[in-house]
């Protein structure tokens, strides 16, 4: 059934989508001379695999001195479809392994808890790290804990000792190793830069292309050696010149930087120019659009005709200190991002914010849980059947006058993200070259499978193509590719299609989501709905809400609505060849039941509060693809 609107065509796909992919290079889609087989010379990427680029283990210090008594090994087992106790003494096990992992624990004071748990020698040489052994094995933990966060909010290291963080990352470095599995799981090596200037979120997480050889010659950069991303990359351009290998870094939590993530100053003060815009695409290729602490793709204040962009706001402050001032609000979510950006590459002439989009979770158990009923929680205080697990304060308001409006609770929290990445392979190099080039997208932990292609001369029926893939690639660009020069009379052409997670949700619609420079130079956005499952479009939108079929008491649905697979051909009806673009996808499941529906319907109490959500949306948000007039 074909759902048509003057300007786009949404496709019903009769058959399951074929799992081609992106070709890279013009040598990789040519097959050659005539042979036999058509796959022989083909290796461009055609598969998607689903991972975690942002878990916290013991080693974590605001994990492991709060409860987390799982480490690498443990957190890898687990990834892995492995079945581990939890450090609540709970079963957990995912629904399907995933495909990749980073261990991304926080570089400041790496592996403080472990140490302490075994007593090791060198900590007990350090005399802050055996105060604060010292207070943990007295009973004491709590005390320790926050003694240890004074220091490091004051950005003052209490254990420079640079032997003990090289022994936590070297033992994680084995572990990582251990668990690689080429070919069919891939474990990254990576830390976090957790660089919190006066409370607001600027960190970062660092993943390496290489193997134990090359990440040992190096420890993880800190806050306590800079809170400038500048330095950081300056960190990341050192470990390559040293071992010949490849790093990059995903900024998160926006939302929680009080403008600073997107800001178009310099922590010097200076505005940005082009040098700095190319030296933050060079080593910062994406952006973690949605994770634990609140999803930052859109914000309502900023969107307000957007009527999916109220969606897990975490907008009251940073960490506690000070609350949200709204001319913060375009400097921190997604999409305002990649307008700003925009303006900034009409300006100065090279983009800032051209990133593609992933998810993750942000979370501190060791558990990279991310559907609804398996939801493990932030912390370790917030697994299921804990009584924190609704109370506890994931942000608090730590202000000498605080009302607690800056209070954030974890009743609050989503239960995650996942990245999709488009690769040939499961490899580290095939995983970690893909993120560069940005052929990537977001979900809020759903395992939809999204793929997209632009163009100037697709056909409103190819997007029913077997070989959807490869000629989508011949005649045009993949997700976090560029259109560049308009030929005459030309609107950008886009082909899309979508499966749903195979045991989750139906397909609601598929959006794309435009931005551009008007005229007068500045930033406007659009949604338009693309393709609508049982509906009609009408000027741009489904013609009405594709239903609910949720049952709250039971934390059920039944998948009676949407579509299983929705595809859509649409071309841009209001592109001017003149102006600056960019597009990306952003894909909605039917209405589903949340974590706090599932918890309620196990445990059979009511203890969230009656603003909770107890059903929502899932989504996915691909790597935009950005028009260049020039």
């Amino acid at each position: 059934m074909r759902l048509a609107s003057c300007t786009a065509i949404g496709f019903l796909l009769a058959l399951p989508i074929d799992a081609q992919d992106i070709a890279v290079t013009e040598e990789d889609i040519n097959i050659g001379s005539q042979e036999y087989s058509p796959y022989l010379h083909q290796s461009f990427p055609d598969r998607v695999f689903f991972g975690d680029t942002h878990l916290h283990t013991s080693y974590s210090t605001d994990a492991g001195m709060v409860g987390n008594r799982l480490g690498p090994d443990e957190a890898l087992r687990f990834a892995k479809g492995e079945t581990v106790i939890s450090s609540t003494g709970l079963p957990a096990r995912l629904i399907r392994s995933l495909d990749f992992l980073v261990v991304a624990d926080h570089a400041e004071n790496l592996g403080l808890a472990p140490m302490i748990e075994v007593s090791d020698p060198e900590l007990l040489r350090d005399p802050q790290g055996k105060k604060y052994h010292d207070l943990v094995k007295s009973g004491n933990g709590w005390e320790a804990y926050q003694l240890w966060k004074k220091s490091g909010a004051a950005l003052e290291d209490s254990m420079p000792n640079p032997k003990l963080q090289a022994k936590a990352w070297n033992q994680i470095i084995d572990t990582v190793d251990h668990h690689n599995q080429p070919g069919v799981f891939t474990a990254f090596h990576g830390f976090e830069w957790t660089s919190s200037p006066d409370l607001r979120n600027l960190h970062r997480n660092v993943i390496f292309r290489d193997g134990a050889e090359e990440a040992r010659q190096v420890i993880p950069f800190s806050i306590f050696d800079s809170t400038d991303p500048e330095d950081l990359w300056d960190y990341m351009e050192m470990y390559e010149e040293t071992t010949g290998g490849s790093a990059l870094a995903i900024p998160h939590g926006g939302n929680l930087s009080q403008g600073l993530m997107f800001a178009v100053e310099r922590m010097n003060g200076e505005p940005i120019d082009a040098d700095y815009a190319e030296r933050r695409m060079r080593w910062e290729p994406i952006y973690e659009a949605t994770q634990i602490k609140g999803d930052g793709e859109v914000h309502p204040m900023l969107s307000p005709n957007d009527e999916f962009a109220d969606y897990y706001q975490w907008d009251k402050g940073d960490f506690g200190m000070n609350p949200k001032e709204p001319e913060m609000l375009p400097n921190e979510y997604a999409r305002s991002a990649l307008m700003i950006g925009l303006e900034q590459a009409e300006k100065t002439g090279s983009n800032p914010f051209k990133f593609g989009m992933i998810g993750a979770t942000d979370s501190h158990t060791s558990l990279a849980s991310t559907r609804e009923e398996n939801f493990f929680g932030k912390f370790a205080g917030t697994e299921p059947a804990t009584d924190t697990r609704y109370s506890d304060l994931v942000s608090q308001d730590l202000r000498p006058d605080g009302d607690g409006s800056l209070n954030v609770y974890h009743w609050e929290s989503l239960a995650a993200g996942l990245a999709g990445v488009w690769a040939k392979e499961n490899t580290r190099e095939a995983l970690w070259d893909a993120m560069a080039r940005k052929e990537v997208y977001a979900t809020t932990g759903t395992r939809l499978l999204v793929r997209v292609f632009a163009g100037w001369n697709f056909g409103a029926d190819e997007v029913n193509r077997p070989d959807f893939a490869r000629y989508g690639y011949q005649n045009g660009v993949p997700m976090g590719g560029d259109l560049n020069r308009a030929p005459d009379g030309a609107a950008p052409q886009f082909m899309v299609r979508v499966l749903r997670d195979p045991d989750g949700a139906n397909i609601d619609r598929i959006q794309m989501v435009k931005g551009w420079l008007d005229p007068n130079g500045e930033a406007q956005e659009k949604v338009f709905d693309i393709a609508c499952a049982d509906r009609e479009i009408v000027e741009d939108k489904c013609s009405g809400p594709v239903g609910d079929t949720v049952d709250v008491e039971n934390a059920s649905y039944s998948n009676t609505i949407g579509r299983a697979v929705l595809g859509s051909y649409w071309e841009d009806p209001e592109f001017d060849p003149a102006q600056r673009a960019f597009y990306y996808v952003r894909v909605l499941e039917i209405p589903t039941p949340t974590w706090i529906a599932h918890d309620e319907k196990i445990f059979g109490k009511r203890d969230a509060p009656d603003e909770a959500l107890r059903k929502h949306q899932e989504r996915a948000y691909t790597s935009p693809i950005w028009y260049n007039p020039g």
